[in-house]
């Protein structure tokens, strides 16, 4: 019986990758969704609405912590509140086991204020993106862990109140991808929709270096995401990076 050539070999393993690496991403952000759904109702229901209101979101947030998800929640616009003009219901996993709320300086007026509107993930979602990926990046401000931060715009009335987010470890993210990347028989990695690497099956091409485009290789969409896998379009041996 005539055996599979190295090519449609190489094309399944790939597809398989693509498939993964899109399942991967796509359960963080039905989670998300979830979270962007309760707050909506919430932002429609309750006026106005306070910080008290926001803590009715915590035993959902709470159940979809650990496993890839190591922090997640709602960031209201600026002014949703009545009782707070900048705030995070944002909780992170804990090695005790018990979530650990994340408190930063809201106050406008201090030197330390944590003006989180200028970051890529609140951003997007603030300028229409349905999905943003952020990073990888090292969220010295949170965890000091190589992160993605993943978020979705949460909308009220057809107005923007806020973004619901979650930060995935990259660690983490290598562990759920990397089995199935080493499959792949050629040099393969794994980018942001800004280019950057963020798991990748070589040496050569480490996780927040940036892919800009070079000649021979192929960019796989995976599921319509803002996260593509990138595999050498030809029989290049691969060098495994030993840390995936």
């Amino acid at each position: 019986m005539p055996q599979p050539s190295t090519s449609t070999t190489t094309a399944a393993r790939v597809g398989r990758a693509v498939s993964r690496i899109g399942e991967t991403v796509q359960g963080v952000f039905t989670v998300l969704d979830e979270v962007r759904d309760r707050t909506a109702a919430l932002a429609r229901t309750r006026r106005p609405l306070a910080t008290g209101d926001l803590a009715t979101l915590r035993p959902a947030l709470f159940r979809h912590l650990g496993g890839l998800i190591a922090g997640i929640g709602f960031i209201a616009a600026p002014g949703l509140l009545v009782d707070a003009p900048w705030y995070l219901e944002w909780w992170q996993d804990d090695p005790s086991g018990t979530p650990v709320q994340l408190l930063r300086d809201l106050d406008p007026a201090s030197s330390a204020f944590y003006d989180y509107t200028h970051w890529e993930w609140y951003a997007g979602p603030s300028e229409g993106a349905e999905r943003t990926i952020c990073g990888p990046y090292v969220d010295y401000l949170c965890t000091d862990e190589y992160s993605l931060t993943l978020s979705v715009p949460v909308l009220a009335g057809g107005a923007f109140v806020g973004v619901a987010a979650a930060d995935v470890f990259v660690r983490r993210f290598e562990g759920a991808v990397g089995p199935v990347l080493r499959e792949v028989p050629v040099p393969a990695f794994v980018i942001s929709a800004a280019g950057r690497i963020v798991a990748s099956n070589t040496a050569k091409w480490i996780g927040g270096s940036v892919f800009r485009g070079e000649a021979g290789f192929e960019v796989h969409p995976c599921g319509g995401l803002p996260l593509s896998l990138v595999a050498a379009s030809d029989a290049t041996p691969c060098v495994f990076d030993a840390r995936i």
